[in-house]
């Protein structure tokens, strides 16, 4: 049988931005968008991260920064600093590598661990709470986590015990203790499949789970196979080592070459799109990026450019362009362009989007989805 734990620093960024400032502490701190000290689009961007004082006004992530004024006009806005949470999020990386015999960094707050055959040694209860104080001790952090036989019922364990909380499924249990919760509490489980599951009488995942598999796929496709297992509490994804990925790379080599820069700029923007598509998948943002051009006498050239840390195709676009432009003087055919993105780091897409506004992030979520869904090639 095996134990998994996840652990999730409780709001993280928030949590941060306390340590480096004590007066945020107990009040209503919401983050995106623009900082109150600063004046112009100050209701532009989305909430990335707020505080459970400014949860209690029914502010929530990727809510509008605008709307998020209305509700709560007391709280403390911040614009946030991506740097100063990566190196948090790396210090508390080195803390459970230090400690942990597998582990998984599944986003810059969240971490699943296999514990597996420790009980014999020493109590994977035991063993996860003193982690979690070294963690807390070491880095200022706090952090909840659940323990259980799979990664699905640990994470909904953290979840359920949040905020700075412990909480120990014993197997055997598991159907038990996620059949009273609602069906939102099932990760991936968004709005639009929620709303779909009430229409059909189905609130609880107690209900959700004895509904004939076929019938879920026939209302939802893939989709409805997943939610049957997940309502049965199955799970049998592996925890995947930790190994830091800092390139990522796509070329496109001419069957002819060309001197057509429509074509160019056009295929590199095809590269630029995948590429952005992968960091969002993998929870990835670059700080750099590469353009290389190889000409039909086989001579390469490259130009590099550093960028704040991002996903966004939007962002990237201008920049890559800029960087062919400044390489393609010889005006000879090319046989072969590429894009590169170095400097990865953990993050969230949302962390490029302070300042973007809500519709973009809805945009790149839903273009996302259906590349997840019918293939990155699609769009």
């Amino acid at each position: 049988m095996r134990s998994i734990l996840h652990l999730d620093l409780d709001t993280f960024f928030v949590s941060v931005e306390r340590l480096r400032n004590t007066d945020f502490c107990g009040k209503p701190l919401i983050i995106g968008g623009v900082s109150h000290h600063e004046s112009g689009y100050q209701n532009r961007g989305i909430v990335t991260a707020c505080s459970y004082e400014a949860r209690r006004f029914g502010v929530h992530a990727a809510m509008p920064i605008k709307l998020a004024r209305k509700l709560c006009p007391e709280a403390i806005f911040l614009q946030g600093d991506f740097d100063t949470y990566q190196k948090y999020s790396k210090l508390v990386t080195e803390v459970i590598a230090d400690q942990a015999p597998v582990f998984e960094k599944a986003s810059m707050n969240e971490f699943y661990l296999d514990l597996t055959g420790m009980d014999r040694y020493f109590g994977c209860q035991q063993w996860s709470g003193e982690l979690r104080q070294k963690v807390c001790k070491e880095t200022g952090l706090m952090a909840s986590y659940g323990l259980s036989v799979n990664k699905l019922i640990a994470k909904m364990g953290t979840t359920e015990s949040r905020p700075n909380g412990a909480l120990c499924i014993a197997a055997g249990t598991e159907k038990a203790f996620i059949a009273p919760l609602a069906v939102r509490k099932i990760p991936q489980v968004g709005k639009v499949t929620e709303q779909k599951l009430r229409q059909m009488g189905v609130q609880t995942i107690r209900v959700l789970r004895d509904i004939p598999p076929r019938l879920l796929e026939r209302e939802f496709g893939k989709n409805g196979i997943s939610l049957w297992k997940k309502a049965n509490a199955m799970d049998d994804r592996p925890v995947v080592p930790y190994r830091e990925r800092t390139t990522i790379s796509s070329e496109k080599t001419f069957q002819t070459d060309t001197i057509d820069v429509n074509l160019l700029r056009s295929e590199l923007l095809k590269i630029l799109q995948e590429l952005t598509f992968e960091l969002r998948k993998n929870k990835k943002l670059a700080a750099a990026v590469n353009v290389k051009i190889r000409y039909a006498d086989f001579n390469t050239f490259s130009r590099q450019k550093k960028i704040t840390h991002t996903a966004d195709d939007q962002i990237l676009k201008p920049v890559v362009l800029d960087l062919f432009e400044q390489l393609y003087g010889r005006r000879q055919r090319i046989r072969m362009i590429g894009i590169q993105f170095s400097q990865l780091v953990h993050g969230h897409p949302q962390m490029n989007l302070f300042d973007a506004p809500a519709k973009s992030l809805r945009l790149l979520g839903a273009m996302d989805g259906i590349r997840k869904r019918f293939g990155k090639g699609i769009i």
